[in-house]
């Protein structure tokens, strides 16, 4: 699903207008960039958790030359699917 279309879903069923629902949208995701600046985990009841982690330094090798390189230090997004999600996904693929 694109973000068009999660946004029509989402006006449909709030009943809200699309400007309405597109500035929810915009904020939320807003707060979600500074928190996570700030290096705060987020968790959303029901769906998950967000939480900032860092990355070490690390060396790699090119597959296609054998070079070694070393790839610097970077801040990742994880994502840790909350419970009802999990139980979600698990009916999905039993079936």
């Amino acid at each position: 699903m694109d973000h068009k279309t999660f946004l029509t879903q989402l006006q449909t069923r709030l009943g809200k207008d699309k400007e309405e629902v597109e500035d929810y949208m915009s904020a939320f995701l807003q707060i979600m960039k500074e928190r996570c600046a700030q290096m705060d985990s987020i968790a959303i009841q029901g769906f998950g958790s967000f939480e900032p982690r860092k990355k070490l330094e690390r060396v790699v090798v090119n597959p296609a030359t054998g070079k070694r390189m070393l790839v610097p230090p970077k801040m990742i997004l994880s994502f840790k699917p909350g419970s009802a999600i999990k139980m979600k996904l698990k009916k999905l693929s039993a079936r």
